[in-house]
């Protein structure tokens, strides 16, 4: 449930209602068939030290509005900055005549035969049912920004040393990312929300050199970006004394193990993991501006077709996937999206079937969806929104095994931990992903760590061979703050919980040999 927090005072002390009513009146008054104002002030700040020693900080800002309108069946879009009524009239104004120059093109196409000209060239949004004078704060207890800066660096600085004085760690770097965004909407229909979130996103890693050699590795932290405050680095929701004592010992014994035996393998993964495969060979797969083809230019396309709803075998039928805008602490969790539609949970795979994708309110309409599932987004007030992907989720069972059980289970197999590189291809289909830990499992034990582990599949194959999923205790709530989009290019934070999972007769490359080195 939300943190009892109030919304900031200085983002109130905006001419919030002043500047809405202004923009939307002037839509309307010039024709508009559908007009809204995004209002947003998005503060972001990072801190990074190299080896305990502060190596660079900032604190930004990005204050503004966009008016978004439907005019004459054509998208209109502007952007302003100047807080006055008369300027919001004015962008509105810009809006309504990119939206009229925006016509005359789709016009001219279907003359000319093209498919622009016809129902899918013309602008239509699902209907949402109105939502007035909304308020909704993300849930945390302490916000970062009220955190004095020494506090921070001296925090890092702390974790930083510890570090440093374990044998074995000759250099570590540390980083801490935090964000509060402030929005308020309106729209024609009548919609009001204001809205305020906070993520943070803490991250260190040690790196070891060995003197003889040159070799090298490193060795990160698991703990994931999250939808929190600052308790997060100093309260009980992560063990951060545990994994910072770790951390020089496992990366000790990687720089010690043996490369892997490419071959096939059956493949236990954490969710440290396996939430970075769910994101690409999942989450943006069921995108469905995507799967429509709207972003073959840029993102790409996806193997899981429109045409394939419902008939798809993405999976084993243990294989039960929700896309999730209410989530707490997740990192795409709103109450309500860019386009003013409430929060929802939904299905995107059941039983191992495609049954679901993730919309904005012009793709529901298009493809006849009764309403969207509010994944209208935009990074800063002078982007237009897009469809961008809430927070995709692989389902845990009731009743499922631990980690452990699940490796006791193998007889000849590799278990992985953390992410660390991806490839995909642009249909989302062929894919490869590395970890950070990799260990060789035989008659259902852990038997030491091995290097150069990448685990290579199609996305059918690959969770059609899931045999087993762990129960809830094994469920983790990963995410990524940089997910990118859209052109000109806008960056989400998005989170992805799974458990454990056992996946059978996985490829398994070695890394080193496949590039050509020793």
């Amino acid at each position: 449930m939300p943190a009892p927090h109030a919304l900031d005072d200085s983002f109130l002390a905006l001419p919030l209602r002043a500047l809405a009513d202004a923009a939307l009146a002037r839509a309307r008054a010039l024709g508009a068939d559908h007009a809204d104002f995004r209002l947003e002030r998005i503060r972001s700040a990072a801190w990074r030290l190299r080896d305990a020693r502060t190596s660079g900080t900032s604190d930004t800002t990005d204050l503004g509005y966009a008016v978004r309108v439907v005019h004459g069946g054509a998208w209109g879009f502007a952007s302003g900055v100047d807080l006055t009524m008369d300027a919001a009239a004015r962008v509105a104004a810009q809006a309504v005549a990119m939206a009229k120059l925006s016509a005359k093109v789709i016009r001219a196409a279907g003359s000319a035969g093209g498919a622009p000209g016809g129902s899918w060239g013309r602008v239509e949004l699902a209907a949402e049912p109105v939502h007035p004078d909304r308020t909704w704060i993300s849930s945390y207890d302490i916000n970062p920004f009220d955190v004095p800066d020494a506090e921070k660096t001296g925090l890092l600085a702390d974790w930083s040393a510890r570090l440093l004085t374990a044998e074995g760690v000759s250099h570590a770097d540390a980083s801490l990312l935090t964000v509060q965004e402030n929005k308020f909407y309106a729209d024609t229909a009548g919609t009001s929300t204001t809205q305020q979130r906070v993520r943070l996103h803490p991250q260190l890693t040690a790196v070891a050199v060995d003197p003889v050699s040159g070799d090298f590795d490193s060795m990160r932290t698991l703990a994931p970006p999250v939808g929190r405050g600052w308790e997060y680095l100093t309260g009980d929701h992560y063990d951060w004394d545990g994994e910072l004592a770790r951390i020089p010992e496992h990366l000790a014994e990687k720089m010690r193990a043996p490369g892997v035996e490419a071959g096939t393998y059956d493949l236990v993964v954490d969710p440290s993991n396996l939430w970075l495969t769910i994101h690409e060979s999942i989450g943006h797969a069921t995108e469905l501006d995507r799967a429509l083809g709207y972003e073959a230019a840029y993102a790409g396309t996806s193997f899981a077709t429109f045409d394939q709803l419902g008939k798809l075998a993405y999976g084993s039928a243990l294989m039960n996937v929700t896309g999730d805008r209410t989530a707490e602490h997740g990192l795409a969790t709103i109450g309500y999206d860019d386009e003013g539609v409430a929060a929802q949970s939904w299905d995107l795979i059941k039983d191992g079937t495609l049954v679901g994708y993730q919309l904005d309110r012009r793709i529901a309409q298009l493809t006849g969806f009764s309403r969207s599932n509010g994944c209208a987004y935009a990074d800063s007030p002078d982007h237009v929104p897009v469809q961008r992907m809430a927070n995709v989720s692989l389902q845990p069972a009731p009743d499922g095994p631990s980690t452990e059980e699940l490796i006791s289970g193998v007889e000849r197999g590799i278990y992985v931990v953390g992410d660390r590189s991806w490839s995909i291809d642009m249909q989302r289909y062929n894919f490869q992903f590395t970890e950070q830990r990799a260990y060789t499992i035989r008659n259902g034990r852990l038997c030491g760590q091995v290097r150069d582990v990448a685990y290579q599949g199609t996305t059918p194959d690959f969770w059609g061979s899931m045999e087993a999923v762990g129960g809830p205790h094994t469920y983790v709530l990963g995410g990524a703050f940089n997910c990118g989009k859209a052109q000109p290019g806008q960056i989400a934070a998005v989170s992805h919980g799974c458990p454990s999972a056992l996946f059978r007769n996985v490829n398994i490359l070695n890394t080193a040999k496949e590039s050509g080195r020793p």
